[in-house]
């Protein structure tokens, strides 16, 4: 019983000592803060693309138009 209590005591000692330890005895490393950079966004084009397809759509049937009047 007596080796037991001993061997017990010892493992605690042990357990509790690596735990104590963990981190070591290093200075502690301090890292830079994150930033975090808004990404630019492209500039837009001056004219918008549901314009563009209206004046396509305009060409067609002014097209159309003057090919029936032939």
């Amino acid at each position: 019983m007596r080796i037991t209590t001993t061997l017990a005591a010892a493992a605690a000692l042990a357990v509790s000592g690596v735990a104590a330890t963990a981190g070591g005895m290093a200075d502690e490393v301090m890292e830079a803060p994150v930033v975090m950079v808004e990404p630019v966004e492209p500039a837009g084009s001056s004219v918008s693309p549901t314009y563009v397809v209206l004046g396509v759509l305009a060409a067609l049937l002014i097209a159309a138009a003057v090919n029936e009047n032939d």
